[in-house]
């Protein structure tokens, strides 16, 4: 707004190179929030049933949100209360680890609920296996505070003197040469 108007002369491509750069840094501190499928029939075995919950329990430790879908087929559409069972079960053991984001709901053949991490997703580990420094140094801490101090041993007090029994006398019988 000066003047006379005062204009810079610069490099385009290094201003486009910077603005990309400044680009690319502001993506990086976004959040990706996937949503991770879970699929359950109403007539689920104990064991499929668990394995499937703990597969939940791993995405939503990562920070993904699971949608929990309930198939019904042919004459199962007439108890969608079983699916209700099915999918309060779920709830019940993912516990604090879940919220319901959206209810249970019926829509055609299918029984949907969508649940998000309740409290921020863990650390993430890297791909060589190592945990983050905030990570090692939170668990340092409760295994610190989770042993307990030493404490100096008591001494128990003695038992009394029994008196001791008498000894055998010594046999008479030629020993064995060895």
């Amino acid at each position: 707004m000066a003047t006379p108007p005062v204009c810079r002369i610069m490099d385009y491509g290094k201003f486009r190179y910077e603005e990309s750069q400044k680009a690319k840094e502001s993506r990086k501190k976004t959040v990706h929030v996937s949503i991770k499928e879970v699929k359950f029939r109403p007539k689920i075995g104990k064991g499929d049933f668990d394995t499937k919950v703990r597969h939940m329990h791993d995405f939503l430790e990562d920070g993904h949100k699971v949608k929990v879908t309930l198939q019904f087929r042919g004459r199962e559409m007439a108890h969608p209360e079983l699916g209700s069972r099915i999918l309060d079960a779920v709830i019940e053991q993912l516990g604090p680890t879940a919220k319901v984001e959206t209810m249970a709901r019926l829509e055609g053949r299918n029984m949907t609920l969508v649940l998000a991490p309740d409290k921020k997703a863990a650390p993430k580990k890297s791909a060589d296996g190592k945990e983050g420094k905030e990570a090692k140094e939170a668990k340092d801490v409760k295994t610190a505070e989770a042993k307990p101090e030493p404490t100096e041993a008591v001494a128990a007090p003695e038992p009394t003197a029994a008196p001791e029994p008498a000894a055998a006398p010594e046999s008479t019988a030629p020993s064995e040469p060895a």
